[in-house]
C-alpha cells in the first residue's frame, strides 16, 4: 500500500507533467492526514510555481450598492430575508467610488471590483454610471476593473466588455449538489447561464465560491471540477466568516489546516489558474494566512470585504515581501 508521500508525490509528478488529477484522486487529496499536509501544501505549491510563477495578484472591492437584496443566499449579510443589521443604501457616488479606487491601487491591488447587491442591474441609471465609472477609474487611476453585478442580459455583458471590464466576478458559491441548501431563489444553472453570456461577450470570469457552508469534502472536490468544466480560470476561495441573523450564523468553523488542505486540492484540480484567498481568511486561519501563499495560492483579496473588516495591506504586502513573492501589474492594453 502507497503511503501518503508517496501519493502525494504521484498526483504531484502527474500534473507537473502535465496531466490531471481524478476526482478520486482529489478526494484523497483533500483527505490527506495531518502528519502529510505540510508536504502536501509544499508540493501544491511547486504546481503554482511551475504553472503560474511567483507574483501574487492582489485585487480589493468595493459595495458599491448595499442590502435589500432579494436573493435568500443563507450565508450573506445582504439578503433581505434576514435581519443582520447591514448598512443599507443605494448607489455611491462618483467621488466614493473614485476615491475608493484610489485607495485600492495606493494599496497594492492590481485591479478594483464594483460589487452592487441585488439580483441584477434593472435600474438603467446605476448600469449607465457603472459603465462610465469603468473608463474612469481605468483612465485616472490606473488599475484594472471588474464588477460583480449579479445576473446579466447578453446586451449588457457585451456592453461591459466594449466599456473596458477585465473580468465579471459571479461565484457558484458550492458544488451543484449542495446550492440547493445555500439558496432557493436562484439555481445553479442560473449561475451557470451568466457565467456563460459573460465568456460569450468575451469577458474572463472570476469564480470560486465558499467552504464552510455545510457541504461535505467530496462536495468541495466536486466544487472544483465544476469549475474545471466551465473553463474558470480565476477562482477566489472564501472561508465562512458566520454573520449572525443568517441561517448559517450557527455552522461550525473549519480548522486552518483543514482550509489548506481544500485550498491544496483546488491547486491540484485547477494548476494554472489564479487562485485567491478571499473573505474570512483573517478569522478562519488566523496565524496561518501565509502558509495559503506557501501551499499553492497565488492571489489574495485585500482590504474590506462587503460586509466586514479586512487586514490593513501593508500588513498583507509585508507578508508578501517576508515570503519572497513579487506583485503582478495591471494590464490596461486596450
Amino acid at each position: 500500500m502507497e503511503n501518503g508521500y508517496a501519493k502525494i508525490m504521484k498526483w504531484t509528478e502527474k500534473v507537473l507533467d502535465g496531466g490531471e488529477v481524478t476526482e478520486e484522486d482529489a478526494r484523497q487529496i483533500i483527505r490527506t492526514s495531518e502528519e502529510d499536509t505540510v508536504f502536501l501544501l509544499a508540493m501544491a505549491d511547486r504546481i503554482r510555481q511551475k504553472f503560474c510563477g511567483r507574483a501574487v495578484d492582489l485585487c480589493a472591492i468595493v459595495n458599491a450598492r448595499s442590502g435589500s437584496c432579494p436573493e435568500d443566499c443563507k450565508f450573506c449579510a445582504q439578503s433581505g430575508h434576514y435581519q443582520t443589521g447591514v448598512k443599507t443604501y443605494s448607489f455611491l457616488s462618483e467621488e466614493k467610488i473614485l476615491e475608493a479606487a484610489k485607495k485600492a491601487k495606493a494599496s497594492g491591488a492590481v485591479r478594483f471590483d464594483l460589487v452592487t447587491a441585488g439580483r441584477g442591474q434593472t435600474n438603467a441609471r446605476d448600469f449607465e454610471e457603472i459603465l462610465d465609472l469603468i473608463g474612469k477609474i481605468r483612465k485616472e487611476v490606473g488599475i484594472e476593473v471588474c464588477c460583480s453585478l449579479g445576473f446579466l442580459t447578453d446586451e449588457q455583458a457585451r456592453r461591459l466588455k466594449k466599456a473596458g471590464i477585465s473580468r465579471l466576478h459571479c461565484n457558484i458559491e458550492t458544488a451543484p449538489s449542495y446550492f440547493h441548501e445555500v439558496c432557493t431563489t436562484h439555481s445553479m444553472e442560473d449561475k451557470e447561464k451568466n457565467i456563460a453570456a459573460a465568456q460569450k461577450a468575451g469577458i474572463r470570469v472570476c469564480c470560486g465560491g465558499i467552504i464552510g457552508l455545510g457541504e461535505t469534502l467530496d462536495q468541495r472536490v466536486e466544487m472544483a471540477f465544476q469549475l474545471k468544466k466551465m473553463h474558470i480560470d480565476a477562482v477566489p476561495l472564501n472561508v465562512l466568516n458566520p454573520v449572525p441573523g443568517t441561517p448559517f450564523a450557527g455552522n461550525h468553523p473549519l480548522s486552518p489546516m483543514e482550509i489548506l488542505r481544500s485550498f491544496a486540492m483546488f491547486r491540484y484540480v485547477l494548476p494554472k489558474a489564479l487562485i485567491r484567498t478571499a473573505g474570512g481568511r483573517q478569522v478562519n486561519l488566523r496565524s496561518l494566512q501565509p502558509m495559503a501563499l506557501a501551499g499553492g495560492l497565488n492571489g489574495v483579496m485585500i482590504g474590506n470585504y462587503l460586509t466586514t473588516s479586512g487586514s490593513d495591506p501593508r500588513d498583507d504586502l509585508r507578508m508578501l515581501h517576508d515570503l519572497g513573492r513579487s506583485r503582478t501589474q495591471p494590464d490596461l492594453a486596450e
